[in-house]
């Protein structure tokens, strides 16, 4: 089984941290999102993979040769941000005709019994109701359960079923005919070249999909909801603290907190991560994401995600900062 990972977006509605890294790296409850997505293939069986790379795609290719070293992992270069159906069209040379695939959008974390859709002898999508259908791909189905319609963010939605970018495709072959039928017609929504069209035509041309349930489902998209995934996970996914932080220290879970971080004097919780190398001196921090090699000093954040190498130095109440960055707020 191949999985097929898209991260050649520029993130442009979380600037300014992906100003210098990808999205895909941001860290959510102590991990990057990516590791968080290759993490539940991995456990479901999944071992080979295929990312799409483009903006600061090196950055992506370091992450996992030196996390990710268990994988047989090909990458494949987008230039031009033309869409998700684009994406996978241009991994197409590492994709078999005659062999199953799964394609998960590289900004999506989940909760889904994937062992269990790859063993159907059927195609399945992803679906999960939500309140504004569109801004999303919306399927509509039959009364057998059949998808027999998707479109990308439609004006007047159908349906409030959202295609939540986890594809199980037994089809391969027909899939990558659509794709190039669409790219050499210039067949476009939103200027783009959508992966929702190309399984559209799919289903024109008589392939059978089913849904299949996610049970959580996280559009890391926006500082929001990076903040709301960071909480959900903590919550879900407790983790053991440091030896020691405890001792000048007053934690209040749930919070992760790595092993390498310095806090002193600082009330950390709860809903906060702090990664590598964090420094945290006197200073109070809840629901918030701390960067590696971050540095807070006299601070107080709330509802804040502090990108790595950044220092903060006084008073605040919710920030959002990009790497590398250097704010002092005390009164001189």
């Amino acid at each position: 089984m191949k999985a097929i990972i898209p991260v050649a977006g520029i993130g442009s509605r979380l600037k300014p941290h992906t100003h210098t890294q990808p999205k895909s790296l941001i860290p959510v409850a102590g991990k990057p999102i990516l590791g968080h997505i290759i993490d539940s293939l991995k456990a479901a069986g999944v071992n080979d993979f295929v990312f799409v790379i483009g903006y600061l795609g090196d950055k992506i290719e370091q992450y996992i040769s030196e996390h990710h070293k268990d994988c047989n992992s090909t990458f494949v270069i987008q230039t031009l941000g033309k869409g998700i159906g684009h994406a996978i069209w241009l991994a197409n040379e590492e994709l078999s005709n005659n062999e199953p695939i799964l394609i998960v959008l590289g900004d999506t974390i989940f909760e889904a019994d994937l062992k269990t859709v790859i063993q159907s002898e059927q195609s399945m999508l992803g679906v999960k109701k939500v309140e504004d259908p569109r801004h999303f791909g919306v399927a509509e189905l039959n009364e057998e359960g059949e998808i027999v319609q998707m479109v990308e963010k439609p004006n007047i939605p159908r349906s409030n079923l959202a295609l939540v970018g986890l594809y199980f495709i037994r089809e391969t072959g027909v899939l990558k005919e659509c794709l190039k039928f669409n790219i050499e017609n210039e067949i476009r929504t939103q200027n783009e070249f959508h992966l929702t069209d190309a399984l559209q035509c799919m289903v024109t041309k008589g392939v059978k999909f089913k849904t299949f349930h996610v049970d959580s489902w996280f559009d890391c998209g926006k500082k929001d909801v990076i903040l709301q995934t960071n909480r959900t996970l903590l919550r879900s996914h407790p983790t053991e603290l440091p030896v020691g932080v405890h001792e000048g220290n007053i934690i209040v879970p749930p919070v992760f907190i790595s092993p390498n971080a310095k806090i002193t004097n600082s009330i950390i919780g709860p809903d906060v991560s702090v990664g590598d190398y964090a420094i945290i001196e006197r200073s109070v921090v809840k629901n918030s994401i701390i960067g590696q090699h971050a540095e807070l000093h006299s601070a107080i954040l709330e509802n804040s995600l502090i990108g790595s190498d950044s220092t903060l130095i006084g008073g605040v109440h919710s920030l959002n900062i990009g790497d590398s960055a250097e704010i002092n707020l005390r009164n001189l």
